[in-house]
Parts: structure tokens; sequence; C-alpha cells
């Protein structure tokens, strides 16, 4: 009997819903009989028909309609199904976590099925009378693969380690599945983040952002150069084609075209971890969620600033090479079970789940300001002559009664746009705002900047950033009672540095906006 379902189960995921693969002719015809609509059937969620007609691609609601015809589904027996494919960081450990958490909210029984080492699914059923009630069908690959699954028509979500690229976006609005660089189109399910990693016993414990860039081009090549001993470098690196892969090369090498000759390049974490953990000459770039027997490397720079990926740091993004873990997904009405699972992810219980899954979950939390010593500290020792002490005192006496949240702004290299995680971070915020959480308590929308320019220039472009974060908030949170709330912004400059400004990647860490509450 088993054999039987992997059988049906493998026979499913590689044709997937026959509905969606092969349009067959339907007829909907309104209940008085007055209305009627023929076409190829392209999907039923449970709740609405989507036809292609010779109108165009119609959505009906089926409350208000009878299907005839070889198409019409057993509306009875409805199982809503969702195929994912894509990254396995995601698909492995994280996806199945917050399916059986939906499940055991949901009383819902659940059941997984292995077709093979890279296919599984899991059925939620009904525990009265055993009826299925919904079906996630996996298909672990890599980002490239995920994508180009839903380009085809072979997956409806893709699990991915970076933002869809302008020519996946182009050809998903030509195959009308959207546009994928809306922010409804993708959804960040937790952070993740790039770390440079060692054997036990490394000489070397601290890297800075520069030497690591030169390190993965191939320019340093010995461990002499890096203060450890002389010896050559062994670079490993995820493979160019998975998410971690090109991660790495666009947050790291920055305007060099590829990795070091010699590079050793893995399809997995597992086996970079490993590789790396067996020899003391070692260096890789791995993910955090996923280390190992390995050990992090802190960055640092030449002004002294050492960052690990610790859970805040990532989650503030302190921590100057975080990854956010994407599902992107087109425009297309889900069946409810689906909806409401992906309603799920975003919930305070969803986010539990998640840092219990090793990943970095995002929800808020409120840092008090004695907490934060070691930012303060930094902040008098970079003073100079573009920061005073009365400016010090001023930030002080503003920031002393309020408490850091979490949730912070940064913005994409060169550019006024907000990072992924941002655009994240505007939509969770906006949520808060809706459900009056806030409501009576004070926000200060705080900006702040690198060092390069002049200081009062800087002030300026600190403060504008802060208002229009505060802004993209408010027009986002449409349902909220924006009189329970007392907003506000406020601007520091480059008074408070999170890291060095000498690499791209500490100038952006800088650049933030901070949102602080009392």
């Amino acid at each position: 009997m088993a054999v039987l379902r992997a059988a049906i189960f493998a026979a499913l995921f590689f044709l997937g819903s026959a509905l969606t693969a092969f349009g067959q002719d339907v007829t909907l015809t309104s209940r008085d009989g007055a209305v009627e609509i023929s076409g190829n059937l392209l999907g039923y969620d449970g709740e609405f028909y989507r036809v292609d007609t010779i109108y165009g691609e119609l959505t009906v609601d089926g409350s208000g309609v009878l299907c005839d015809g070889p198409g019409c589904p057993n509306l009875s027996a409805f199982v809503a199904e969702l195929r994912l494919s894509g990254a396995p960081t995601i698909g492995r450990v994280l996806m199945p976590a917050l399916i059986e958490a939906f499940a055991l909210r949901e009383g819902l029984d659940l059941e997984r099925e292995n077709v093979s080492d890279t296919r599984f699914v899991y059925e939620l059923s009904d525990p009265e009378n055993g009826q299925p009630r919904g079906r996630f069908y996996f298909h672990l690959t890599n980002t490239d693969e995920g994508f180009a699954d839903l380009l085809v028509g072979e997956a409806d979500m893709v699990m991915s380690l970076r933002e869809v690229s302008r020519d996946e976006a182009a050809r998903a609005r030509e195959e009308g599945l959207g546009d994928l660089t809306d922010a409804r189109r993708s959804r960040v399910l937790a952070l993740d983040a790039l770390v440079p990693v060692v054997a036990a016993g490394s000489a070397v414990t601290t890297i800075s952002t520069p030497d690591l860039n030169l390190v993965l081009a191939g320019t340093i090549d010995n461990w002499v150069d890096l203060g450890g001993p002389d010896a050559p470098i062994a670079v490993h690196v995820h493979d160019p084609s998975t998410g971690l892969g090109q991660s790495t090369q666009q947050r790291m090498l920055l305007d060099r075209e590829g990795f070091a000759e010699g590079a050793l390049t893995h399809a997995d974490s597992l086996s970079l971890t490993e590789a790396v953990a067996g020899d003391p000459f070692a260096l890789g770039v791995g993910s955090r969620s996923d280390m190992g027997l390995t050990f992090e490397l802190a960055l640092t720079g030449a002004c002294g600033f050492a960052k690990q990926a610790t859970r805040r740091a990532v989650k503030t993004e302190d921590y100057p090479l975080t990854a956010p873990m994407f599902l992107y997904m087109p425009a297309r009405r889900f069946p409810k079970l689906i909806r409401e699972f992906l309603a799920f992810t975003l919930e305070p219980a969803a986010q539990l789940v998640i840092r219990r899954a090793g990943f970095v979950d995002q929800l808020p939390e409120e840092i008090e300001i004695n907490s934060q010593g070691d930012r303060f500290a930094n902040a008098v020792l970079r003073a100079g002559e573009d920061v005073s002490l009365e400016d010090l005192q001023r930030m002080v006496e503003v920031l002393s009664p309020l408490k850091r949240l979490t949730t912070t702004f940064r913005f994409e290299a060169g550019s006024a746009r907000l990072d992924a995680q941002s655009r994240s971070n505007i939509a969770q915020l906006a949520r808060a705002f809706e459900s009056g959480y806030y409501d009576g308590r004070r926000l200060v929308f705080v900006g702040f900047s690198d060092g390069e320019g002049a200081a009062a220039v800087n002030q300026r472009i600190a403060l504008r950033r802060a208002a229009a974060v505060r802004d993209a908030v408010v027009t986002a949170a449409e349902t909220a009672n924006m009189e329970r709330l007392s907003l506000s912004t406020e601007a520091f400059g480059e008074a408070m540095p999170m890291a060095c400004d000498d690499s791209e990647w500490g100038r952006k860490a800088n650049r933030r906006v901070e949102v602080w509450v009392r």
C-alpha cells in the first residue's frame, strides 16, 4: 500500500495537477441560466474557477455557477495543492517545520511521503474521516531551477535565497505571472546570513571585509597575509548555480568578475562545511544556519569594529551580510488552505517555529539602551571633527528614554530604494500598526548615515530617509488609526556608526533608519 501511495504521489509530482497542466473543456452557467461561459479550465481553488475563454482568462465565483464538462472538479472532495521548487536550505528544514506547525494549529493530520532524494510531499487530512485537505509538493533543486520551474508551469512558488533577476522578472511578465519585483509577489520567510568559516583551531579569528573580498577573488592567497601561518588558502564557496553561491558573488565580490581560480565549489552546505572542517588551511563562505563543525570569523575593519552573525545582529542587519530567505509567488489566487498557511507564516507563533528551526525570525524585539553600550562606546571612539561632544550628548538625551526596535531599514547600494529585508520590515511594521499593537505609544524614526561627505549634508540625508521610511509605513498601514500613534523623525547623521567606512558593506551598515519606541 505504501509503495502504491508513493507511486501515486510521484505521478502527481511529475505531472502536476491535471487541471493546471492540461486545460479541459467546461461550461459555467449561472444558477438562473441567464449567463453561460465556456472555455478551458485552468484551475479551481475550492472557491473560484479560472477559465481560459474567448474573452481571455476569467475568474468566476464558484458559488454562483454550475459546472458542466469533463474538466469540472469534484467539489465535495477538493484538495488544495501547492508545488514548491527551489533552494534546499528552505525546503529541507524551514518549510517542513512551518507546515507541521500549521497542521498542528489547524487540527489536521500530517503525513510525509518521500518520492526521491529531492522530492517529497506533505499531505494534510481531516482526522475524523481521513479526507485529504491539502498537499504540498516539494522539489529541492536550487534557486535558478526554482524560477525555471515557475516559468514553465511546473511550480506554483519559488523557494529562493536571492531576489528575482531582471531576466526572470521579464520572462514572468511575458508568461502572465505578474510583476515578481512587486512587493506583493514575494515574502521574506526568515533571515539567514553569509559567514566566513574556518576549521577548529585556526590561528585567524577575524577578517576584514576588504580582505575577504580579496581572498574570494584570489588576490590574497596565503594565510600569512591574514596574520596566520605561511600556507596557501583553500577557498570553498557554494556553486554559482545555487542561491547561496549567487548571493556570495553579489554581496562579497562586488565589482570583481568571479571567484578565485581553483576555488572549490559545493552544491550544498553540508559538503562545504565538512570540507572546511577537515582542512586547517581552508576558508569558506557558508550559511549561518548550517555551519556544521566549522567556526565563524568575525568581520572587522581598520577602525576596529568586529561583527559576528548573532541572531540580533542579523535581525537588525547590523551584521552586513544578512541573507533573506524568500518565497516568490505569481499573481494568482491560491486555494483557501494555502492562503491560510501563508498568513500563518507571518504570525508570532510561526516566528517562534522559525527560530527553533535554526533561522532568524522577524518578530520585533525592544532593546533597552543599557543593552547597547557597545554601540554608544563606538560612537564616542569615532567622534572627532565632524561629530562633536554636543552631537553625542543630544543623541543620548533623545534616545535614553526610548527602546530600539530590531526592525531596521537599510538601502540598496547607490539607491534610495530599501533593500529586500527592509521592504519586508515595512509590511511587518504596517501590520503591527493596523493591529493596534503600538496604540498609545511614541515611535521615533531615526536616520543615520555613513561618514563619507560633509557632516551637515549627511545629517540632512539621514533625516530625509527617516521621513521616507515613516511615510512608507504609514502608507502601507491602510486600516490603521494613526490618531492613536505618535510618530516623529530624528537624525544623527554619522554619529553612531555600526561598521567601518572602509568598504561598501560597512557604509551600507551605517546608512540606516532605526525605530525607537516608548
